[in-house]
C-alpha cells in the first residue's frame, strides 16, 4: 500500500522543483524529504528522482504516480474536511495568505477575535501578492487566502478555487500638501495628466493596475519611483517627489506633509477570502471566513455585495 506521506513527499518535489523547497513547504528537514522518496521508490521499485546539473528531476514513473497522488491527496482532503464538518469542531490548523495591507490593516483584529472564539485552531498568516497566494491555496500549501483585485484588472482564479467577497475599498490620490490640488474636495484623474507617479514594482498586480487605469484615462504614466510598501510611496510623496494611489485599508495615519483626495469616478478595488472547493465544508474554513467578514465590517463598515456563506 502506498503510504501517503511519501507520496506527499513526491508531490511536493514535482509542485516545487526541488528537494530543499518541498522540505521548506512540508516543515521538514531536506533529509527527511529524501528518506521518504527513497522509501517510495523502494514500495514502488521505480526511479523516481535523477540528478540534473546541482538539482533533480522526476522520472517518467514519477510523473506518473504524482498524477494519482494529486487526486489522492485530493481525496484525502475532501474526506478529512467531511470529517471536520460531521464534528462541527473548529480544530486544527489553517494557514493564511494575505497581501500587505490586509495582513496589517485586518488581520490583527481577526486573528485576534479568532483565537478567543475557537482556542483549538491554530492559524499561521503569510504576507504575500495575491499572484503568490492563489496558486499556493490551489496547491494546498495554504488553506485560505486573501486576495485583491481591481475593477478593471479581475485577478483569475484556477480551476477548483472558490472565492467570498469581503470588500469593495475605495482609493484615494495621495499628494504632496503643498500641491495645488491638495485641498480639493475631489479630482479626476485627468487633471494629473502631468504629474509623476510613485507606484509599486514592475509585475506588481497594483502596477499592472495603475499604468492601465492611467491609460484609459488618456495619461501615459510617468512612474518617477517604485516602492511595494505604502509608507514608503507616501514619504515619497511627502518629500514632493510625486502622488500614489493610496487604498483607504491598512493606510494607518497619513505623516506630515501628505494629502488624500478622493477621486471621481472612484477607483475601487475588491477584496476576497478565497480557498479549494473540498475544503469548503471545514468548520476552520467557515470560522475563519465568518471572522473575515466580521472583521471588514468593524474596520471598514459593511462592505458592498456582503452576503453569503462559504458554499
Amino acid at each position: 500500500m502506498l503510504d501517503l506521506d511519501r507520496l506527499r513527499a513526491l508531490n511536493a518535489v514535482s509542485e516545487h522543483g526541488s528537494v530543499s523547497a518541498a522540505a521548506e513547504t512540508l516543515g521538514i528537514t531536506t533529509s527527511a524529504v529524501s528518506q521518504q522518496i527513497a522509501k517510495l521508490e523502494r514500495e514502488t521499485r521505480s526511479r523516481l528522482l535523477e540528478r540534473a546539473g546541482r538539482g533533480v528531476r522526476l522520472t517518467d514513473a514519477a510523473h506518473l504516480l504524482v498524477r494519482h497522488a494529486e487526486q489522492i491527496l485530493a481525496l484525502v482532503t475532501e474526506a478529512e474536511a467531511d470529517l471536520e464538518a460531521q464534528r462541527g469542531c473548529v480544530v486544527g490548523g489553517l494557514s493564511i495568505g494575505a497581501f500587505a495591507t490586509v495582513a496589517r490593516g485586518l488581520m490583527p483584529s481577526v486573528l485576534r477575535t479568532v483565537a478567543a472564539q475557537h482556542p483549538q485552531l491554530t492559524v499561521q498568516l503569510h504576507e504575500c501578492d495575491p499572484k503568490v497566494a492563489v496558486p499556493l491555496v490551489q496547491r494546498g500549501d495554504f488553506d485560505l487566502a486573501v486576495v485583491q483585485d481591481w475593477a478593471n484588472s479581475p485577478l483569475p482564479l484556477p480551476e477548483g478555487v472558490q472565492r467570498q467577497h469581503l470588500a469593495d475599498d475605495a482609493a484615494e490620490i495621495a499628494l504632496p500638501a503643498g500641491h495645488p490640488m491638495a485641498g480639493r474636495a475631489a479630482l479626476a484623474l485627468r487633471e494629473l495628466a502631468a504629474a509623476h507617479w510613485i507606484g509599486a514594482p514592475p509585475g506588481d498586480i497594483c502596477h499592472a493596475w495603475l499604468a492601465d487605469t492611467l491609460r484609459r484615462a488618456g495619461i501615459e504614466p510617468k512612474v518617477a519611483h517604485y516602492a511595494s510598501e505604502y509608507p514608503t510611496q507616501l514619504a515619497l510623496v511627502a518629500a514632493g517627489l510625486g502622488a500614489a494611489v493610496l487604498p483607504r485599508l491598512g493606510r494607518g495615519p497619513l505623516p506630515p506633509g501628505v494629502v488624500a483626495v478622493p477621486v471621481r469616478p472612484a477607483l475601487v478595488r475588491h477584496i476576497y477570502a478565497v480557498w479549494r472547493g473540498e475544503s469548503a465544508r471545514r468548520p476552520a474554513v467557515q470560522a475563519m471566513v465568518a471572522a473575515l467578514r466580521g472583521g471588514v465590517d468593524t474596520v471598514m463598515g459593511a462592505p458592498a455585495g456582503h452576503s453569503g456563506a462559504v458554499s
